[in-house]
């Protein structure tokens, strides 16, 4: 009996990180491509909000002969991703910061689920929780996330291990 539950654990566990991201053409996009410019250091420009993202997971590197990502991310408390984004200089900036739960919003894509994000522009990008730098008003011990699996967001205790991409203003 425990080997099927076992069994049946693992062969779900692995169906979901093998799931496919889906989307929906027919349904109105928040996302529109065009405002993206992709550049050769790792970073995407958003020229509608004038921000620049990094293309891959907070702990990931972009590795522009493949144009993957490579190294394993992994989620982090709140404190510790405002400490790591103080400490980034990807792609020689050394600007970056968590973003705002409004600046996260941005780079949702609600025609797709698992991610909720354009897949070809951010790479990498886990069906889970990203951290924004905006703390809860009523709760201050936790702050706003993103749930890229939905593209729902929502209140996470900020002792929380949570995913992170990281952004700057760009001059």
């Amino acid at each position: 009996m425990k080997l099927i539950k076992v069994s049946m654990l693992l062969a779900l566990g692995l169906s979901q990180s093998l799931a496919a991201q889906q989307c929906y053409q027919e349904v109105a996009t928040s996302d529109d491509t065009d405002r993206f410019v992709i550049n050769i250091d790792g970073t995407v420009s958003d020229t509608k909000t004038g921000l620049m993202w990094q293309r891959c997971n907070y702990g990931q590197v972009y590795n522009s002969e493949t144009t993957s990502c490579d190294g394993d991310t992994q989620p982090l408390n709140w404190q510790a991703s405002l400490k790591g984004a103080l400490n980034d200089t990807t792609a020689n900036y050394n600007d970056w910061q968590v973003p705002s739960i409004k600046e996260l919003a941005s780079i949702v894509d609600h025609r797709c689920t698992d991610p909720s994000i354009n897949a070809g522009i951010f790479l990498a990008t886990q069906s889970q929780n990203y951290w924004s730098n905006t703390s809860g008003i009523s709760n201050i011990n936790s702050a706003w996330v993103y749930q890229f699996a939905s593209g729902l967001n929502s209140l996470h205790a900020k002792t929380s291990n949570v995913y992170l991409r990281l952004v700057r203003y760009e001059k």
